[in-house]
């Protein structure tokens, strides 16, 4: 029986996450093959191509697509360039992971979403926190209702940045700050883990940014859906400290969890007992661990190895991310 052969893959974007994540995983990846790098920084497409193995570089999408021997792509480009990439991949029948946001607005989403529809091929944002291993064991214990209902999730992302220029720092071009780039995945994760329930008031809070194109540079964000479920998020990327802190809790009516590393305490007899899953320390970083798995996922899919889910859920984090910087704007409640 002949074998499948393995997907061939470009990544749009050289910039530090493909550089960190997806050029090292994709190059020693099973079932798959890194064939093309595209960026408008030749020079440095070329030096990246290099080191890694690549075969052909391209400084524009469209004579990449052109090329017409790439299967799947990873969108790596900057938030305002995510949507009309996708769509340029979509057109020319090309499977797609794009790193989050899939767009700057809900109506993107769904343009994306159409598309996809239309042209039969695969779509599939990057939430890498979904893969962390230590995730997937609290989503087993959210799942299996072992901790009851989960009644609140705290999550927070403090980051320290150095000179603050870059397109990360122009609203036209990331369309937020420190809670599109922090926030985004942990509502995400939050919502993910608790099956995406019905927001009923967003409330928001940012430090005012500096002039009309820039963005914040932190955000504490409170949302509650219906049946009682409170998340809240606290996000900075101006953080001074000791070292950058991530962290993230739930808590639920016979126990509760946090990250990381995971830690899990339920009811036993009346009495609150660790139940924290043991293991073996881990070999690499959560973080290349999450790309790891995110990328072998997505060829898993391409190769009809996996399931495969129209990304519908990215319609109710755009809408949300959008209240929440509504809120914060306009200094109010926002009420479904």
């Amino acid at each position: 029986m002949p074998s499948t052969p393995p997907v061939r893959v470009a990544v749009v974007g050289a910039g530090a996450i493909s550089q960190l994540a997806h050029l090292p995983v994709l190059s020693k990846a099973r079932g798959a093959v890194l064939v093309a790098l595209c960026d408008n920084d030749g020079p440095k497409a070329r030096s990246l191509a290099e080191r890694f193995g690549v075969r052909d570089v391209f400084t524009d999408i469209d004579d990449l697509f052109d090329f017409d021997q790439v299967d799947a792509v990873v969108i790596a480009t900057p938030n305002h360039l995510h949507e009309p990439h996708v769509l340029a991949a979509l057109r020319a029948g090309v499977d797609v992971l794009c790193e989050r946001p899939l767009s700057l607005t809900s109506n993107g989403v769904e343009r994306i979403l159409a598309a996809a529809r239309t042209a039969g091929r695969k779509v599939v944002v990057g939430n890498n926190h979904r893969f962390r291993t230590d995730v997937q064991q609290l989503q087993r214990f959210v799942r299996g209702g072992e901790l009851g209902a989960i009644t609140g999730i705290r999550g927070g992302h403090y980051q320290f940045r150095g000179p603050q220029s870059g397109w990360r720092y122009r609203r036209p071009e990331a369309g937020g700050g420190a809670f599109l780039e922090l926030g985004y995945p942990l509502l995400d994760l939050a919502l993910w883990l608790t099956d995406f329930p019905d927001a009923v008031r967003v409330s928001a809070q940012f430090d005012r940014v500096r002039g009309a194109s820039a963005v914040e540079d932190s955000m504490a964000v409170q949302i509650e859906f219906a049946g009682g479920l409170l998340f809240t998020a606290d996000v900075a990327w101006n953080y001074v400290g000791e070292g950058d802190r991530w962290w993230f809790e739930t808590r639920a009516s016979r126990g509760s969890a946090r990250l990381a590393p995971l830690r899990v305490v339920k009811l036993l007899n009346g009495k609150p007992s660790d139940v924290s899953p043991s293991g073996a320390a881990a070999r690499e970083s959560a973080f290349i661990q999450s790309y790891r798995a995110e990328l072998a996922h997505f060829i898993a899919m391409l190769r009809d190895e996996a399931p495969y889910k129209l990304p519908t859920d990215q319609l109710v984090v755009q809408k949300l991310v959008e209240s929440v910087y509504k809120s914060a704007e306009e200094g109010r409640e926002i009420h479904s």
